[in-house]
């Protein structure tokens, strides 16, 4: 179906929210892929990711954004300023909540500021699973005394309940336009960007609570073979010696094991062989530095 104003509809859907929501488990399960990382840990999105999913005529372009919460370092702050960035790029905004967690101060301060934003605004309760079905109608009072929202939807991301009605009534309400992207593309990370979120995610489930945050992932090189494999060489900056010998495992143990995780889970998503190769340096400060800041395809916010 080729895409044209007269026959198509198209919406930019910001998805936002307090760390750990379940933004990225929602964008990915919207999208029948894996296009944000996911990880128990809060803030693991760290940048602006936009998935397509098609509902012809309509084309919904979900933009999963960084959980907002309060900066500390510059790349805390370019991480937030990302995150809004998002909410005033769209013609409308999710705010994704965790019913488990209710009505938090992060969530109070994420409100207040959304009070400014001109946009339609619905409210997406996650985790819907999780909490006795009689805490949902209170917490959903509290949130629209809170703000007012165009619409209301229940769903838990995690086990793909009610993300196919939210999605339909999205798909229903967006503008006429012209696709943005082509019918068969899921993403606008680059495979590149892709294989260092990868690295990154097993990185985020497989070490201590010192490591996580402190831990960044650039692909130095991809270089495509003959027979169709990529050799894919990426480097882990952390900020301490300590980090890096957590990393590293004893004998090598922990780094294999994130390498072959992130390298399998790269052959199922891009359905080709992949040659994946670590290297983990200390780089002290590596969160306030401009140049890696703008390596993860963030503004620098100072």
């Amino acid at each position: 179906m080729s895409g044209t104003p007269e026959q198509t509809r198209c919406a930019i859907i910001a998805v936002i929210g307090a760390p750990n929501a379940g933004k990225s488990t929602l964008v990915n399960a919207a999208s029948g892929t894996k296009v944000s990382i996911v990880s128990p840990k809060p803030q693991t999105t760290r940048f602006r990711i936009r998935a397509v999913v098609m509902r012809p005529p309509a084309q919904l372009v979900l933009t999963d954004t960084p959980g907002i919460f309060n900066p500390r370092r510059r790349l805390d702050r370019a991480m937030v300023a990302a995150a809004w960035g998002g909410a005033t790029d769209a013609d409308m905004a999710l705010l994704v909540v965790d019913a488990r967690a209710g009505l938090t101060e992060p969530l109070q301060a994420i409100i207040a500021k959304l009070k400014n934003v001109k946009l339609p605004i619905w409210l997406v309760l996650n985790k819907i699973d999780l909490i006795p079905r009689d805490r949902l109608l209170p917490l959903t009072a509290a949130l629209t005394a809170e703000l007012t929202f165009a619409e209301t939807f229940m769903i838990s991301a995690e086990k793909n309940d009610g993300v196919d009605k939210l999605l339909q009534a999205l798909a229903d309400i967006a503008p006429p336009g012209p696709w943005l992207f082509p019918e068969e593309d899921l993403s606008d990370v680059p495979n590149r960007m892709l294989a260092a979120e990868v690295v990154r995610e097993q990185i985020l489930r497989m070490t201590h609570e010192e490591v996580p945050h402190h831990a960044h992932v650039e692909t130095e090189s991809w270089t495509e073979r003959p027979d169709g494999s990529a050799r894919v060489d990426c480097t882990i900056y952390v900020s301490r010696a300590s980090q890096k010998a957590i990393v590293i495992g004893d004998g090598g143990s922990r780094i294999k094991e994130i390498g072959r995780r992130a390298r399998q889970e790269l052959v199922g998503l891009l359905e080709r062989p992949i040659h994946l190769f670590l290297n983990v340096k200390e780089k002290a400060g590596w969160d306030e530095s401009r140049m890696h800041i703008r390596a993860l395809g963030l503004e620098d916010e100072g």
